[in-house]
């Protein structure tokens, strides 16, 4: 039962992933959830999530950042970063993940999600069928729901990672 909010992978952080392996592998559309998995919750885009995103292009991916953020969040980040959108996502609803894909012109056998939070980014990555990494939180500032549902993700990740050591 606990096994569909376990991610595919998990890393420290997005900008250790190896991406030229998954390109590599056969991976074109890479869906990103943006608030603690690419910069602090709320903050801009940075120098490093820019650099990161051209190195991305430079690969061949195609990106598409999904949040449940409104407009005015998701948006000036986008455009910073250089890549397509969805806001008001409703994650884990699967309407936003296809969405993505579509946008990219990809599809479950070629896209991958990466997202900080286990209930809403890996457990609708994981209904939509595509792999997930699951990425440590960037800050620990955040919302007092998402501060809840942390608490929730433990006991999910104690019985994950006791999953894979077998």
């Amino acid at each position: 039962m606990l096994q569909r909010f376990y991610p595919t992978i998990c890393a420290d952080s997005t900008y250790e992933i190896p991406f030229q392996k998954w390109y590599e592998r056969g991976y074109r559309g890479i869906i990103f959830d943006i608030d603690n998995t690419l910069v602090p919750h709320g903050a801009p885009a940075t120098k490093e999530a820019v650099d990161f995103f051209d190195q991305l292009r430079n690969i061949g991916f195609d990106t598409c950042l999904t949040s449940n953020n409104k407009e005015p969040r998701v948006a000036p980040f986008a455009k910073a970063v250089g890549s397509k959108y969805i806001y008001k996502a409703n994650k884990p609803s699967r309407s936003g993940y296809q969405k993505a894909m579509r946008l990219m012109g990809t599809d479950e056998t070629n896209t991958f999600f990466v997202g900080d939070q286990l209930f809403t980014d890996v457990y609708g990555a994981n209904r939509t069928g595509i792999p997930t990494i699951l990425v440590k939180p960037i800050h620990p500032k955040e919302e007092i729901q998402i501060v809840l549902k942390r608490y929730l993700e433990k006991m999910v990740l104690h019985f994950y990672y006791r999953s894979i050591k077998k």
